[in-house]
């Protein structure tokens, strides 16, 4: 099924957005920023150990749901992040069968400093881009975190 690759303008909109181009421009950037280094770690246990961060504790099940992923994937991911040091593995207070997940002080550090690293990577590449370019890039920005923000916005049909 073929889908249509640009957005057209609305009566009061004068740009004609290429969504292919945006798709492909995006996916390219995201890479690039995950291609350094990733403290040994893949791309989804990177955004497993980010949700624990930011959620805090967590049990097995909750950390699963969160990303995606079935709790038998989930088991061997905590286990590589374990094993690294990066989150502790404690029994459930109110539940025995259950564990929960939180960050150490070196998952701390680990993701801290991956994030400097992003920031300093894209920093040096919007060096590239002429003062108009990051003015559009900037005027983007409200429109592009509503885009990724957690819950994205309805399609519309």
């Amino acid at each position: 099924m073929a889908t249509e690759s640009t957005l057209r303008p609305s009566a009061d909109q004068a740009e004609v957005i290429d969504v292919t181009r945006l798709r492909v421009a995006i996916a390219r950037l995201s890479r690039r920023l995950r291609r350094h280094e990733l403290a040994g770690l893949t791309p989804t246990q990177l955004a497993a150990l980010s949700t624990v961060e930011r959620s805090g504790p967590l049990r097995l099940g909750d950390l699963a749901a969160a990303e995606g992923i079935a709790p038998s994937t989930l088991t061997r991911l905590v286990t590589v992040l374990e094993e690294a040091d990066y989150v502790t593995r404690q029994p459930d207070p109110s539940d025995a069968r259950a564990s929960t997940i939180a960050i150490t002080a070196l998952g701390r550090e680990t993701m801290e400093r991956l994030r400097d690293e992003n920031t300093a990577l894209l920093s040096q590449n919007l060096l590239l881009l002429t003062p108009a370019q990051r003015a559009a890039l900037a005027a983007a920005l409200p429109s592009l975190e509503l885009l990724a923000g957690p819950e994205a916005p309805a399609r519309v049909r």
